[in-house]
């Protein structure tokens, strides 16, 4: 079940909402009409975490891709690409944790996701998904602060 995490600064004209759960981090910037603009679906943990990033101009890109030795699983990587949606195990999940979501956002990005995972893949920009200073988590935070106040 995704939880909001409320205090997240706006930017101009764009307001920013985090939701949260045990595996994902969903970063949503909404119009003040509430249309979405852009996400960002960060998944896994620590090491090998993803993120399927999604802009109304840019389209998708996914950072974070596997190497050829990982186990991971990665959206969008079903066994055989005729096998049902259904089948990709991170869509499954996200539908499941999204239940608690505020309907237009469940709606979109499950659709979004969906769209995602019916494409070739997209190839990553990045090894690995860098999150901006907002998007830590409040103890990751504190543990950085305690860190370099260590050193």
């Amino acid at each position: 079940m995704m939880k909001e995490i409320l205090g997240v600064t706006d930017e101009p004209r764009t307001l920013r909402r985090w939701f949260h759960d045990d595996y994902f981090d969903l970063f949503v910037w909404q119009t003040s009409e509430g249309e979405i603009t852009l996400f960002q679906l960060c998944y896994g943990i620590d090491s090998s975490e993803r993120a399927l990033v999604w802009h109304q101009y840019g389209g998708f890109f996914h950072d974070g891709l596997p190497t050829a030795r990982s186990s991971e699983q990665v959206l969008g990587a079903r066994l055989h690409r005729d096998s049902p949606l259904s089948d990709d195990p991170i869509v499954a999940r996200f539908e499941a944790a999204a239940n608690s979501l505020p309907e237009d956002v469940r709606e979109f990005v499950c659709g979004r996701l969906k769209e995602y995972a019916e494409k070739k893949p997209v190839p990553a920009r990045r090894s690995r998904f860098r999150r901006e200073d907002w998007q830590r988590k409040p103890a990751a935070k504190a543990a950085k602060n305690d860190k370099e106040q260590a050193s």
